[in-house]
């Protein structure tokens, strides 16, 4: 059985004891660490006294934080008058990669956009500022800028710390009588899926969960979902890094199998059981929003991301949330997926005020008071930098993802390394094709591999 390395488990159990130590500390004396962010908030009102009115153009991935960012956007322009800073997201259903290779090929390229590991680093190269110089960089936490380090170069600020895994509302496990602790291995979530599946069926969680018609929900139509992150917990059987998937020429697929499994049980128990051809329309929201959100099915396959998004629809159902493990059968199987989602890169080609505005920004997101009150407040998110000592984490998924990591229970996220578009358009399309009856599952196995070789030689 391979393990995930033990490098990776304890650089993520570091950053979140250094997460921890810092949501706990408290001290009238001021730290280095405060000197130097009250140093950069200096540096940024400095930078927006005078000057000639600049627009920041950001295109950006994270639907769920799309509202909250805009707000953000315009609190640093009441404290910065002379930027404009404009918002563009696209991400959820649609492929974010694709609209901002498009965004690039129209001339009308954004001053900060996201990028993801070590391929697109690689990908985005001859568009990323280097950002070394940059004040968050001395507040990152460990190992957190690994991802977006090129020979000791650092192009772009990471997200957040994020984890996923089996989102469960924990209320209704407690009414159908499923102890959530028990569950560490597949065979104990299988076991728990299919008591929970006859008593949603007998009718008698009726009276208290009108609309509960399954227990899972499955976006197969989310490539993202199923190519990217549900093949991620098997791949990193395989791969212990981003890094080390980005350098190999093949994959193995040595735990098929294990993701065949995750995606049957998935499958098999979700509204579109009987038909799961119909599973490859359902989407994020009808997942989320109108799936664990309401309490028509029980169980999800996503990350503490979605919090603030049930939370607007139902703060009592968001309250309720709790995470399960994503189990590999037959090699890890109590753990979740730990990683960096994606990073903030700004554009070296943009005009020198654009660039030094946009750069304002990220630091004042980052590294102000009002900025990180967004940060974990507003957007819900695991701050992957120092400075955040006020700064509590309050959503139970958030608070989910850190026990984890705190006990080790990690694994890494290796996607960021699949060659370009491998993820959604190979693996997510052939999973889509299986799913419909349309491929066999050896064949998605075997196709997938000879992609990533082909691919790997371009």
């Amino acid at each position: 059985m391979l393990k995930v390395k033990k490098s990776f488990a304890l650089c993520i159990m570091m950053i979140f004891l250094v997460t921890n130590l810092l949501f706990t500390a408290c001290s009238a004396k001021p730290t280095e660490q405060s000197q130097e962010i009250q140093k950069s908030e200096e540096q940024n009102q400095a930078n927006s006294q005078n000057g000639e009115k600049v627009e920041v153009d950001v295109f950006q991935f994270k639907v769920e934080i799309a509202k909250e960012l805009e707000e953000a956007a315009r609190a640093y322009e009441a404290e910065h008058p002379n930027v404009k800073i404009n918002i563009q997201t696209v991400g959820g259903g649609d492929d974010y990669g694709a609209a901002l290779r498009a965004k690039f090929q129209s001339g009308q390229e954004p001053d900060i956009f996201n990028v993801g590991g070590p391929q697109d680093v690689k990908d985005w190269m001859s568009k990323l500022e280097d950002l070394s110089d940059q004040p968050w960089v001395k507040l990152a936490l460990p190992g957190i800028l690994s991802g977006a380090t090129v020979d000791g170069k650092i192009y772009a600020l990471p997200f957040n710390i994020e984890g996923y895994g089996l989102v469960y509302n924990k209320a209704i496990f407690k009414d159908a009588g499923i102890d959530a602790s028990k569950i560490t291995s597949f065979e104990s979530l299988e076991e728990a899926v299919k008591k929970l599946d006859k008593k949603i069926k007998s009718g008698e969680l009726k009276d208290k969960y009108p609309l509960l018609e399954a227990v899972f929900e499955y976006p197969a139509k989310e490539t993202w979902v199923t190519g990217l992150h549900t093949s991620n917990a098997v791949l990193s059987q395989e791969f212990d890094s981003s890094m080390a998937a980005f350098n190999s020429k093949k994959v193995d697929f040595k735990y098929g199998d294990a993701l065949k499994a995750l995606i049957d049980l998935q499958a098999n128990y979700s509204s579109n059981a009987d038909k799961k051809a119909k599973l490859n329309a359902v989407d994020y929201a009808t997942q989320v929003d109108e799936g664990i959100a309401i309490g028509r099915v029980a169980i999800i396959q996503q990350g503490n991301w979605i919090y603030g998004g049930v939370k607007n629809i139902d703060e009592n159902v968001a309250n309720n949330l709790d995470i399960l493990p994503l189990p590999v059968k037959g090699a890890v199987e109590d753990s979740i997926p730990v990683g960096v989602p994606m990073h903030w890169a700004i554009n070296k080609n943009s005009p020198d005020a654009d660039k030094e505005a946009a750069k304002d920004f990220l630091n004042w997101l980052y590294t102000s008071e009002k900025g990180k009150d967004f940060i974990v407040n507003k957007f819900f998110f695991i701050p992957p930098l120092k400075g955040f000592e006020n700064l509590e984490l309050k959503d139970p998924l958030g608070k989910a993802v850190k026990r984890y990591a705190e006990k080790g229970k990690t694994m890494p996220w290796v996607f960021m390394g699949y060659p370009t578009g491998w993820g959604q358009e190979v693996l997510g399309t052939n999973i889509q094709k299986y799913l419909a009856g349309e491929m066999t599952w050896d064949k998605v196995i075997s196709n997938s591999k000879s992609k990533w070789e082909e691919m790997r030689q371009q």
